[in-house]
This record gives C-alpha cells, sequence and structure tokens, in this order.
C-alpha cells in the first residue's frame, strides 16, 4: 500500500436538526462512518493512492457499516480486527447555528482503541504512514501501535504524514501535548497543523514563526490549515500561499482530514508545491459540501472538475 493510515474508527449518528441540543429527545440520522484516519484514508483513497487502514471494530452491524464503506473506497482492512465482546465506536453528534457542534463519544470502552500489532504490516512500497493527534490523545493501544508504526516508517525510509488535532485541555495542557506529540513530531515528513495547534506543538507565539521552526527541525513540509482562506505551505525551498475557493458549508467535520490526504497525494505524485496546496484546499473544501463526516470524500473526477471549474 502506498499509504497507511492507523487509529480510531467509529460511526458518527448525528441530529437532523440544527440547535436540537443532545440532552434533549430528538431525531438522529445516521450511522455514519467516521472516525480522522478513517477519513484520511477514505479521501487517499479515492484520490486514486493504494491505501491500507489498521483499526478495530466490534462483531456487530456498525463494524459491518465501516468495513463496507472501505470496500467500497477501496480501501485495504487487512489489519482492521474484530474484536469480541465490545461494540464498534460511537459519537452522537448536535450542530448549533454559530457553527459549533457538541459530541457524546462511545469510544472508551469500544473496540477502537483496541487495535493489532503493527509488526507484522508490509511497509515495502509504502510512502506515507498518516498519524493523526486525536489518535494520541486516546492513549492506551491506540498511542503505543501509533508510535510503533512512526517507528517502523523511520526504519524503512517511508514518510511520516502528522495531523496534530489535538486538545491541550484533554492533556494537561501545551507542555503536555508536545511529549505526547514528540516522537511523532521528530520524525515527520509532513505536519498539517491549524494556527494554534502549531504554535502549541513549535513553542511559539506566532503561527510564522511556529512553522518556520518545525521546517528547521526536520519537516520537509508544513501544511498551515486557514479554513476558508487556504493554507499556506512552509517548506526548506521556500513558502507558499495558496486561496482557498469559496464553497457552500454543510458539514464541516473531516475537512482537515481530507485536506491533509490532499497533501499526502499531493507529495507522492511529485506536484509542484503550489499544486500541492491546491489539491488539499480542495478535497478540504469538497469535505464540508455533505452531510456526514465521510460522505464530502471526493473522488479525483470530482475535485480536478471543482478544480477547473
Amino acid at each position: 500500500m502506498e499509504v497507511i493510515a492507523i487509529g480510531e474508527i467509529l460511526v458518527e449518528i448525528m441530529r437532523t436538526e440544527v440547535d436540537r441540543p443532545l440532552d434533549e429527545p430528538g431525531l438522529f440520522t445516521g450511522p455514519y462512518p467516521s472516525g480522522a484516519p478513517a477519513i484520511f484514508a477514505s479521501q487517499a483513497a479515492r484520490l486514486g493512492h493504494s491505501t491500507a487502514m489498521i483499526a478495530a471494530v466490534g462483531k456487530d452491524d456498525f463494524g459491518l457499516c465501516m468495513r463496507r464503506r472501505f470496500a467500497a473506497d477501496g480501501i485495504d482492512d487487512r489489519h482492521v480486527v474484530d474484536v469480541e465482546g465490545v461494540a464498534t465506536g460511537v459519537a452522537f453528534v448536535a450542530y448549533f447555528a454559530d457553527g459549533s457542534r457538541k459530541f457524546i463519544f462511545h469510544f472508551g470502552n469500544s473496540a477502537a482503541g483496541q487495535l493489532p500489532p503493527v509488526d507484522g504490516v508490509d511497509l515495502s512500497g509504502t510512502r506515507f504512514v498518516h498519524i493523526c493527534g486525536c489518535t494520541l490523545s486516546g492513549g492506551g493501544l491506540l498511542r503505543e501501535r501509533a508510535y510503533e508504526l512512526v517507528e517502523r516508517a523511520v526504519a524503512g525510509g517511508v514518510g511520516v504524514s502528522f495531523d496534530p488535532n489535538l486538545r491541550p485541555e484533554l492533556l494537561g495542557g501545551a507542555e503536555a501535548v508536545r511529549q505526547v506529540c514528540r516522537p511523532v513530531t521528530e520524525h515527520a515528513t509532513v505536519i498539517s497543523p491549524g494556527a494554534s495547534e502549531a504554535m502549541i506543538l513549535a513553542d511559539e507565539p506566532d503561527t510564522d514563526t511556529a512553522c518556520r521552526k518545525l521546517v528547521r527541525q526536520g519537516a520537509k513540509l508544513v501544511a498551515l490549515k486557514l479554513g476558508e482562506k487556504g493554507c499556506r505551505l512552509y517548506a526548506p525551498e521556500g513558502i507558499v500561499e495558496v486561496p482557498g475557493k469559496a464553497v457552500t458549508l454543510v458539514d464541516p467535520t473531516g475537512a482537515g482530514d481530507c485536506f491533509d490526504a490532499g497533501i499526502v497525494a499531493g507529495m507522492i505524485e511529485g506536484l509542484p508545491l503550489r499544486k500541492v496546496g491546491e489539491l488539499a484546499n480542495a478535497c478540504g473544501a469538497l469535505a464540508t459540501t455533505k452531510m456526514g463526516p465521510m460522505e464530502g470524500a471526493s473522488w479525483r473526477t470530482d475535485v480536478e472538475g471543482f478544480l477547473t471549474g
């Protein structure tokens, strides 16, 4: 596989109405396949790159939902294990008019964190492994297996892509975040942070200084996500600002993960830096146009049509 993602997978069940909180009776829609690493894998596969997933599900219909989506996308799921006695992870989601969301996760006692060993995963021909900060935040086997995969990737000359989508308040502050991320960031080929994440990782007070520092520390590319404004790419050869294209927002969940996949795909394909940013921006923008965390992952023809339209 050219690309291998590792981490939690789950289904999302979402409110059908905006501004209907989760503590009130009301209607839901779903299940929708989800999990940041799985969204990334879906987009990478739909861009035409052979992709595998390392994860775990329960022996239930939600696990079957995830496997069917992987099959539809062409994602290799031989390293997605069925765990006895626990259910597939679930997230319940409410949306609000101000753009915010609230989640209730049934995650800690689910199959999501019970990842299989990675020592049997074939990395021959692999160009990138992808790690998510939310996976590291999960601790336990999620974090342990992610670290192990990074070690194997580095030993085999495989690139490491890292999206530090962490919440400092869940880990005890910025320094704790840096400690948890260090085994990944010190080997990362690509880091795709938001503004606050870049500043936390680099321990710097502004995004520009932070991204430049991450490049000096060894990253070949730091892809700073700027939302609707696009992205700014920092590389040893220079900095490129890539504006975004306007879309009608439906559901922002998964946009960053699809952006990550566009960055990785562009690097595998050897595209010029600006083209890498354009591809990633298009994937991220299109991800917001459909309800459901993985539903906005777009096929290559649709991404190219968006870029030329």
